[in-house]
């Protein structure tokens, strides 16, 4: 069964999903802002522009906001726990509005991935990044979306830490905008497509 139904919890039968959340992850506080590690805060923040939806509240330990997408209620979510506690929100969220590991697309960094290049997945693994690790543990499941951004593999002689924790350079900058907005359309697509067909559209390598 594709994203976009789901087998009623009280009855047999199709059920049309009535709500996503859209988690972006990343780190609270300006020290973080613009990093490598916070794309995914950053295409929440892009999402909102895109579809007119404000965060303007905190609440479930994140940042959020409510609105439409392609006529499809959607929750934005910027989590401020801290990327390795980025499960405790993501748990908070899916308990508050009730909806299972297939309504929820999780937006993060990938080192293994050129900068700029996304990979969709409907599971996976963590990979070593801390916060799907988290999201994972507290799920209790991998069987969830999520739009991976690439952000590029460390330099030789680099501290992983410190590249994630690190900005993009100049040369890098229009590559990644030009990701934020592939990331906001390919989160349209998941919702009026199913994740299979935004797969199909945005795995290709660029």
């Amino acid at each position: 069964m594709g994203l976009g139904h789901k087998v009623c919890r009280r009855c047999t039968g199709i059920k049309v999903i009535i709500m996503y959340i859209i988690v972006g992850l990343g780190n609270p506080t300006d020290k973080y802002q613009a990093t490598r590690h916070n794309i995914g805060w950053d295409a929440i923040t892009r999402i909102s522009d895109d579809y007119g939806i404000s965060l303007d509240m905190k609440k479930h330990k994140a940042i959020c906001g409510k609105g439409m997408i392609a006529g499809e209620r959607v929750v934005l979510a910027q989590p401020i726990t801290y990327m390795n506690l980025s499960g405790e929100s993501v748990r908070e969220l899916m308990d508050f509005y009730k909806v299972s590991p297939e309504e929820v697309i999780v937006i993060y960094d990938d080192i293994s991935l050129e900068v700029g290049q996304l990979r969709l997945r409907t599971k996976g693994s963590a990979g070593g990044h801390n916060g799907i690790k988290s999201i994972i543990s507290h799920m209790g499941t991998d069987e969830f979306p999520r739009i991976k951004v690439g952000v590029g593999d460390k330099p030789k002689g680099w501290d992983l830490a410190d590249y994630v924790l690190s900005r993009f350079g100049e040369n890098e900058q229009e590559t990644m905008r030009e990701a934020l907005k592939d990331t906001s359309d390919a989160v349209k697509s998941i919702l009026t497509n199913g994740i299979d067909a935004a797969m199909n559209q945005y795995n290709k390598k660029k």
